[in-house]
């Protein structure tokens, strides 16, 4: 596992030991980002259930001022900051060890907006929709910005949850990911 493109391109990342994490392969997160914006001019990103916190350091990579990394784990918060330390981001980091509903919520009384949210919890756990709903309910995403929500290929996702509209759907084998957007607010110019 590796940062692809950017300018920490070929920063070999560990892995979190044991097997409870599920790391976003390098050939999905090629495509993903190739979706999504290949390289970027600023900005926030959220990597929400951040395991290793691949997904966060490519975005930053590629041109994210800042990133937040979530993980209940202090295996993998500990992986994100080691992982961090090795592409030379860390000043770009912040990484927070609790539960995701709650982060949420104090990022918004923070008044953060994120232009890249990436959503990869565990599957068995089903956290995918009410972290979905919490995002679309703060108003955590940025007017033009992007929430990636990973799940089975085979799950299927809402077209809308809240105020967020998928956009587009990609599919890797037994992985896809759903991307949405914030619809525009009630008198807004389209």
């Amino acid at each position: 596992m590796r940062i692809i493109a950017g300018n920490r391109k070929g920063t070999r990342l560990k892995m979190v030991p044991g097997q409870h994490v599920r790391p976003t392969a390098d050939r999905v997160k090629e495509s993903l980002f190739s979706v999504i914006g290949p390289f970027f001019d600023g900005g926030y990103a959220l990597d929400l259930f951040a395991g290793t916190g691949s997904l966060g350091l490519e975005a930053l990579s590629r041109g994210m001022e800042r990133a937040f990394f979530v993980d209940q784990s202090r295996t993998s918060c500990e992986t994100v900051r080691a992982n961090a330390a090795l592409a030379k981001l860390s000043e770009q980091v912040e990484i927070m060890r609790r539960d995701a509903r709650a982060v949420l919520k104090t990022l918004n009384e923070r008044g953060i907006q994120f232009d890249i949210i990436f959503l990869d919890p565990p599957y068995h756990k089903q956290l995918l929709i009410p972290a979905l709903t919490e995002i679309a309910e703060l108003g955590l995403v940025a007017e033009e910005g992007v929430v990636v929500a990973e799940h089975p290929s085979q799950a299927s996702m809402p077209e809308k949850v809240g105020r967020l509209t998928s956009f587009r759907s990609l599919s890797y084998g037994d992985v896809a990911m759903t991307l949405y957007t914030p619809e525009e607010k009630e008198g807004e110019n389209t």
